[in-house]
């Protein structure tokens, strides 16, 4: 690139204000709201529950509600990638928390189980769960907390 390359001379520009999209207001944004309350939640779940991150968390508390499941598919129901998923279970089987065994029909596939301690580990974790949920949700009425629970559904 040259001195006299646009993109420079953009980049080299001090702003000004009509650079600026009119009526974008950063904290109006559907992306940035998300996110915030994402951290929110966060914060509560790590207070009530600092013994797991909130993805083992959902791996047991999924495999609680389908029962034996492979790996991938487990990843699918709780929205991660088959790397994260994989790291997730790992942690959780050092833990003993599930069981993972090579599926009898395909040796290719990985199946998980939670184990007894995972069993028992999760029904002590469900009571500050519903916790949790209630915290991150206390800023808004009954009416608006279940309408809120629907909107987001449907985004997803």
């Amino acid at each position: 690139m040259t001195d006299t390359d646009p993109l420079l001379k953009m980049l080299d520009a001090e702003p000004s204000e009509d650079d600026a999209e009119p009526g974008y207001l950063l904290q109006e944004q559907a992306g940035f709201l998300l996110r915030q309350a994402q951290q929110r939640h966060v914060a509560i779940f790590t207070s009530l529950i600092g013994e797991l991150t909130p993805p083992q968390f959902a791996a047991l508390a999924k495999l609680a509600e389908v029962g034996d499941t492979s790996q991938n598919q487990l990843g699918t129901l709780i929205a991660m990638d088959a790397a994260t998923i994989k790291g997730v279970i790992d942690r959780l089987k050092a833990r003993g928390l599930v069981a993972v065994a090579k599926d009898e029909g395909d040796k290719r596939r990985l199946m998980v189980r939670l184990t007894g301690e995972g069993r028992t580990a999760l029904a002590g974790l469900l009571p500050r769960a519903r916790q949790i949920s209630q915290e991150t949700l206390a800023p808004l009425t009954d009416k608006e907390a279940q309408q809120f629970i629907r909107l987001l559904a449907r985004i997803c």
